[in-house]
């Protein structure tokens, strides 16, 4: 898994990412009560707002973390977003990309790197 400093991870599968947020950032925003996702099949760039997550504490957004293409968004959110409380790192997944460069993955935090982040 690779980390950004939004606290969103990236888990590759194959040819895609996956793309959450961190157990810390759910931590932060307490309980997660609605979760707006993007539609399949839209083309992101870097830095372009794809969820807002809302909780009971704040509104936030989550960006692409890269270039690419949304092909499937988690549809358990809908009915369920205390799912990224719950299992933010597994269970609570937003969306899957495809991404245009696998090389630029590099550029992001590993585990221990993210750790010493936000410590």
């Amino acid at each position: 898994m690779k980390f950004t400093e939004e606290h969103e991870w990236l888990r590759i599968e194959g040819e895609q990412i996956v793309v959450g947020i961190t157990e810390y950032a759910a931590e932060q925003l307490g309980d997660i009560v609605f979760v707006e996702l993007p539609e399949p099949e839209t083309q992101v760039a870097k830095g372009d707002e794809v969820c807002v997550i809302e909780s009971v504490k704040a509104a936030s957004d989550i960006l692409a973390p890269l270039d690419g293409e949304i092909t499937e968004i988690n549809p358990a959110l809908a009915d369920n977003p205390a799912l990224v409380n719950e299992d933010p790192q597994r269970e609570g997944w937003f969306f899957k990309m495809q991404i245009d460069d696998p090389a630029v993955l590099d550029a992001f935090m590993d585990e221990d790197e993210y750790k010493e982040f936000i410590s």
